[in-house]
């Protein structure tokens, strides 16, 4: 049997990937601001509002605030996977389009509530960028730098967009501007580079392997090949896939599930300290939630984004990800276990405390930041005729699971203290690893088709393809 990917599989990067990288890439950089801003504006916004620890809703307002946009994305997650299967490209910028209308009402707002709001549609937005983001491009990616280029265009992007948040936050900040108006520029800047976007993504190709796979449109498919890479490829057959997506959730749950489950769990690990650290953590560093931030990405996010570059398509997904989450857990364990014995003594020693939170930063992008937090597994393993569906399950999964630890986290910070709160991160890590050991196939550096086996499934002997001409 033939592929009829293999061109897209083969192809060396070109400016064609670097172009797309940038157009779906600065969408996962406004995640990256959005979702990592309010950790660090977060007790601004509750002081403007006069919410403090006395006030009786005051863990309820806390969650509903961290957590608005993660309960959105997880809507905007099932919705936008349902889309996809219509085309890939069809709703491509509604998503950014809903992340800037999201993020510009975040300036208006009078009240926790109308914020909450505001956020629960940026929300929306951001899972639907989740979904249609990963999805578009693996199906452009080649074979061999497709762990790469998810890893950059995810993994580094969203940390570029956290980093630019806490910029802005310190430059207002040190510019003496009052509080709730530093918060709202903070928030409602956001709106800048989804903006930047919403052209670009309208004009990117739709995918080849949607053409093909699911609209069944061979003239589509071969023209895009053509755009991609460079070459036309002589084929009459039909290559729509006739089979239900039933079909495939039968025989593959078990990769789906674990898929998700992963997402999950990662998500309940990271977001409390994308969420909380700045506020719950940063103050007893020392630090105030603009510096901790721009310093936990520039000395240990950004790095362990650049370890995984270099690995993901070498060592493997697996590996990485199964030792980035123990190294997760250990230095949580750690950084938990010193704050435990120091405390507030003068043996305690903010350095070391944020050596060993940065650890955890480093171990998880160099792992399962560029991994998890971009979803690889769910679009890898999933056929072209349901991957859009089982990235939004597993997107909202995480969602779920990030909604779940805002109101967990700090809910178990304040009643059992901060060693209770990191350890039971530490063991939600250990556990993730070991699904990931034991129920996840390796991907690296495979075709698309074959890891979901729908070559097999195609059925087309290659000599109904004829050859491809270089153009």
């Amino acid at each position: 049997m033939s592929n009829p990917f293999k061109s897209l599989d083969e192809k060396k990067l070109s400016w064609f990937h670097f172009k797309s990288l940038i157009t779906t890439g600065m969408g996962v950089f406004t995640d990256g601001y959005d979702l990592s801003s309010i950790g660090i504006v977060l007790l601004s916004v509750l002081s403007s509002f006069g919410i403090n620890s006395k006030n009786p809703n005051y863990i309820l307002y806390v969650s509903l605030i961290s957590g608005a946009a993660l309960m959105g994305a997880a809507v905007g997650a099932i919705i936008f996977g349902i889309l996809s299967n219509k085309g890939r490209k069809t709703f491509y910028g509604v998503d950014v389009a809903i992340l800037t209308i999201g993020a510009l009402l975040q300036a208006f707002v009078k009240s926790p509530e109308e914020l909450i709001i505001a956020r629960l549609i940026l929300g929306i937005g951001i899972g639907a960028d989740y979904v249609l983001s990963p999805v578009i491009m693996t199906e452009h990616s080649n074979a061999k730098d497709r762990g790469k280029i998810l890893a950059l265009g995810f993994g580094l992007m969203w940390g570029f967009g956290a980093t630019t948040a806490a910029i802005i936050y310190l430059t207002l900040s040190y510019l003496g501007l009052n509080s709730m108006l530093i918060w709202k520029i903070v928030l409602a800047a956001g709106a800048i580079p989804a903006a930047s976007v919403i052209y670009l993504r309208r004009k990117i190709p739709e995918t080849a392997r949607f053409l093909g796979r699911i609209k069944g449109d061979v003239k589509g498919f071969k023209e895009v090949i053509s755009e991609v890479t460079g070459s036309s490829i002589n084929i009459n057959s039909n290559l729509k896939d006739e089979k239900s997506s039933f079909y495939y959730f039968k025989k593959y749950w078990k990769y789906f599930s674990a898929a998700a489950l992963i997402w999950f769990l990662y998500d309940i690990v990271v977001y409390s300290g994308i969420l909380f650290g700045p506020s719950l953590i940063a103050s007893k560093l020392g630090l105030n939630s603009g510096t901790f931030q721009l310093v936990n990405e520039a000395l240990f996010v950004i790095p362990g984004g650049l370890i995984a570059l270099a690995l993901i398509d070498k060592a493997g997904r697996k590996p990485l990800q199964i030792y980035g989450y123990i190294g997760m857990a250990v230095f949580l364990l750690g950084f938990a276990i010193y704050e435990h014995l120091t405390g507030s003594s003068h043996g305690f020693s903010p350095l070391l405390a944020l050596l060993l939170y940065g650890g955890y930063n480093l171990a998880n992008q160099a792992g399962p930041g560029s991994i998890s937090g971009t979803g690889i597994f769910a679009v890898e393993l999933a056929p072209t005729k349901v991957r859009g569906t089982v990235q939004s399950i597993a997107v909202a999964s995480g969602r779920i699971g990030a909604t779940l630890t805002s109101f967990v986290f700090p809910a178990l910070f304040v009643r059992y203290g901060q060693f209770f709160a990191v350890g039971f991160l530490s063991t939600t890590a250990i556990l993730a690893a070991i699904i990931t050991l034991v129920l996840v196939p390796e991907t690296k550096a495979k075709p698309l088709e074959e890891i979901t086996k729908e070559v097999e499934e195609m059925n087309i002997l290659s000599k109904e393809f004829g050859r491809i001409i270089k153009e």
